[in-house]
């Protein structure tokens, strides 16, 4: 029986399942929308269904490097608690899933979810699966793939999970000291933080508007200051900023005097090594960030149970 587009939207209406598991659930019953009702429940994804609405805020990030060094993925799948994070089933799915992203060229998620598995379910199969075994709703949040021809790509992966870094690495030599480097460099990303790698990504309009807000400030600060006096304390505290938020400018937390900067550390390392290295970018990822997890509030739902 031919399957209209029409018999998938009613079917999708009725059991919320996704378009491409309707489809799928009608040409397994010929079209018996009773019977693919059943055929999606036997399979878990009526299930899965129900809990896609709940928050998925904890889960594990990842981040692996190709044989060769020349390509890195970083991922992010989320789960509702940090239980199931731990979990080796969970871990395993999240292991795969970056496998899927080093193996293939999908730029997003929905064209990871459309990929097939070596076993030859797709991902967003194998993510359906998954949700109905393990009880929680089970996102891919994100995926970053990092290509480098001329040098490498390291990783850095810290608290088990919960927050990975991959550093694009453009060298002509590549070797443990290298390695190593750029390990720490990776490291240093995962501890401080930076929005971004060198000065010469700041937005322009960005700093611009950061010395309009510092000079109004230190005019405020000394307001019979000469304009002097007041752009050195502007710009000063443009480079302090800067100082803070680019990758390379901060200052190196493993230096022994607490005031050489990474890029510093980095040309201290080439040097040695005869070499020519610059750090192109770098991702991080932290489990979480930026999604807003529902506060629980457990004595004030015992009391709401015992008073119905």
């Amino acid at each position: 029986m031919a399957i209209t587009a029409a018999m998938v939207k009613e079917l999708r209406e009725m059991s919320g399942a996704g378009m491409m598991d309707c489809k799928k659930a009608l040409t397994k019953t010929d079209g018996d929308m009773e019977k693919a009702v059943d055929w999606l429940r036997e399979n878990g994804i009526m299930k899965a269904q129900k809990k896609a609405d709940r928050i998925a805020a904890e889960g594990l990030c990842l981040a692996c490097v190709s044989a060769d060094e020349k390509t890195g993925v970083a991922v992010e799948v989320n789960s509702e608690t940090d239980f199931v994070a731990k979990n080796e089933k969970f871990q395993k799915l999240v292991a795969d899933i970056a496998g899927q992203v080093l193996a293939t060229d999908a730029e997003d998620v929905d064209a990871l979810n459309a990929t097939t598995m070596a076993d030859g379910t797709t991902v967003q199969e194998r993510m359906t699966a998954e949700v109905a075994t393990i009880g929680e709703n089970l996102k891919i949040r994100r995926f970053t793939r990092v290509k480098e021809e001329n040098g490498f790509v390291a990783s850095y992966t810290h608290m088990g999970g919960k927050i990975v870094v991959l550093v694009d690495v453009e060298t002509n030599v590549v070797n443990d000291e290298i390695r190593e480097m750029a390990k720490n460099v990776a490291m240093q990303a995962a501890a401080m933080r930076p929005k971004f790698c060198s000065r010469d990504e700041v937005d322009a309009d960005y700093l611009e508007k950061e010395k309009e807000i510092l000079l109004v400030a230190a005019k405020n600060e000394k307001p019979n200051a000469p304009e002097k006096v007041i752009n050195g304390i502007v710009m000063g505290r443009i480079n302090k900023e800067l100082s803070e938020i680019c990758l390379l400018d901060q200052v190196y937390v493993k230096a022994e005097d607490g005031k050489q900067s990474v890029q510093k550390y980095v040309d201290q390392v080439a040097k040695a090594n005869g070499a020519s290295v610059k750090i192109k970018s770098y991702v991080r990822y932290e489990t979480g960030e930026g999604i807003e997890k529902k506060v629980e509030n457990f004595a004030a739902e015992v009391a709401a149970q015992m008073n119905r």
